[in-house]
Parts: C-alpha cells; structure tokens; sequence
C-alpha cells in the first residue's frame, strides 16, 4: 500500500512500485501543503470518484489507482475496496483532488491541521492497516513532536 509522507512543507504520496504499474505513472505524487483547500474523510471513496479514467486501473469497487480526468482539471486516486479514505481538495498543481484509501485517515487529518515546528520530524503514515506494534510507534512520534 502506498505510504503517505507528510513534511512540513508537502505530502508525498509513495506508491509502490505495484501502484505506479497499475496508476502506469513513473514518479510518487508530491503535494505542496499550501495548495491543501480541505481535507474529508469518507467511508465510501467510490462516490468521490469523478470523470473518466485517463492512465491507470480500475476494477469497480475492488481497485482504482491512476490519473482521472474531469471538466476542471485532474484527480489522482489510489482507492482498495470499501476502506476508509481520504479526500484532499487542491488549488493548485498537478491535480484537483487526491482521494486516498487509508487506515489512519483521522490521524492524517489531524497532522494537516497542525501547524508545522522548525524542528518538525517528517511523518510516515502507512495507507495500510497497522497493527498494534505500528499504532504504539506511531503515537510515540507524535508524542515527540
């Protein structure tokens, strides 16, 4: 599953190399927070799915990773079955919209919300289910932060 970075400056999103095969795109897709206009969690990311696929794959209500193409510009999507997700409206780049399947869709929520330190470490947040052993690792992150 692809993982999400989150800087203090921009998100990445790396994809596996599975992903960028399926999303038949070379390079991970780097975000600038500024162009952020909301984020929304949903628990049926298929409804968000808007236009016609351009590049990428799609199995209806199993798998759409790639390149949608829509009246007002461009959405990336990296969607697995009916997991959680969450839908990030831009205003500038690449693309209009992410919509991103993921386990830790609040707490990737949370952290856009924060405003960034100096020291801000970079965050590393897994679009796949985590188990306890990664939640504990995870909340001592954020602890340090």
């Amino acid at each position: 599953m692809a993982k999400l970075r989150v800087h203090a400056d921009r998100i990445e999103v790396q994809l596996t190399p599975t992903e960028k095969s399926l999303a038949l795109r070379g390079a991970d897709v780097v975000i600038q927070r500024d162009d952020i206009r909301s984020a929304t969690i949903t628990d049926d990311p298929w409804i968000w799915i808007r236009g016609i696929r351009r590049r990428g794959t799609e199995v209806p209500l199993v798998l759409a990773v790639g390149t949608w193409k829509t009246h007002g510009g461009h959405d990336f999507v990296v969607v697995k079955g009916k997991r959680q997700a969450v839908v990030l409206e831009l205003a500038g780049g690449e693309f209009n919209r992410l919509i991103l399947s993921t386990a830790h869709a609040a707490e990737l929520v949370d952290r856009l919300k924060v405003a960034p330190t100096p020291d801000a470490v970079t965050e590393s947040i897994s679009t796949e289910g985590a188990d306890a052993a990664d939640s504990a690792d995870a909340a001592d992150s954020a602890d340090e932060n």
